[in-house]
C-alpha cells in the first residue's frame, strides 16, 4: 500500500508542476524516477519514453503507467496513470474559464511565451543527459546521425523513427559483434 501511495504522490506532484506536455516532463522524471526513487534506470526510462511516443495516449501518462506497472503490477500502473492525470483535470476544471477570458491580454501572453523557453531549456537539458546515455559507441553514433538526418530532412512519424532505429540497432550490434 505504502508504494502505490508513493507512486500517486511522486506522479501527482510531475504531473501539476510539469508545463509543455510530456517532453517537458522528460528532466522531472529523469531527476524523481531515475535519480531520486531509483524505480528505473536512465536507459529503461529512455526506452519506456520512446514507447511512450509509439503507443496511443499523452507520452508522460505512458511513462507513468509503464513505470507504475513495473514496480507494482497492474494496480500501480493504474495508480501512477491517476497520479500523473489528476492535477491536470483539477487544474483545467478551475482555470479553463480564467485562462479564456484572459488569454488576450499582453502580459499573459507574455507569461506564456516565457514559460516555453523555459521548456525548452529543460528539454534540450534532458536531452544532453539522455544523448550521453543513450549514445555510446559506433553503432549507436552511426543510428543517432541517421535518424537525426532522417527527422530533419523527411516528414515522417516518429513511430516509423523508432521502428527503424529499434531494427537499426539490432542489425549494427550484430555486426559489430561478428
Amino acid at each position: 500500500m505504502k508504494l502505490l501511495i508513493d507512486l500517486f504522490v511522486t506522479f501527482a506532484k510531475m504531473g501539476a508542476i510539469t508545463f509543455g506536455g510530456g517532453y517537458a516532463m522528460l528532466p522531472i522524471l529523469q531527476r524523481e524516477i531515475v535519480e531520486s526513487k531509483h524505480w528505473a534506470s536512465d536507459e529503461e526510462l529512455a526506452d519506456y519514453y520512446a514507447i511512450g511516443q509509439c503507443t496511443p495516449g499523452v507520452i508522460a501518462v505512458n511513462v507513468a503507467t509503464f513505470i507504475g506497472r513495473k514496480k507494482a503490477g497492474i494496480t500501480g500502473g493504474i495508480i501512477a496513470t491517476i497520479g500523473v492525470v489528476f492535477p491536470s483535470v483539477v487544474i483545467i476544471s478551475l482555470l479553463a474559464g480564467v485562462i479564456q477570458a484572459y488569454s488576450s491580454l499582453e502580459w499573459v501572453k507574455h507569461a506564456f511565451a516565457g514559460i516555453r523557453v523555459c521548456v525548452c531549456v529543460l528539454i534540450f537539458n534532458a536531452v544532453v543527459k539522455l544523448f550521453s546515455k543513450a549514445v555510446i559507441d559506433l553503432p549507436t553514433t552511426i543510428i543517432y546521425a541517421a535518424i537525426l538526418l532522417c527527422a530533419l530532412f523527411l516528414n515522417l512519424s516518429p513511430v516509423l523513427f523508432v521502428i527503424l532505429a529499434g531494427l537499426a540497432g539490432v542489425i549494427l550490434k550484430v555486426m559489430v559483434k561478428s
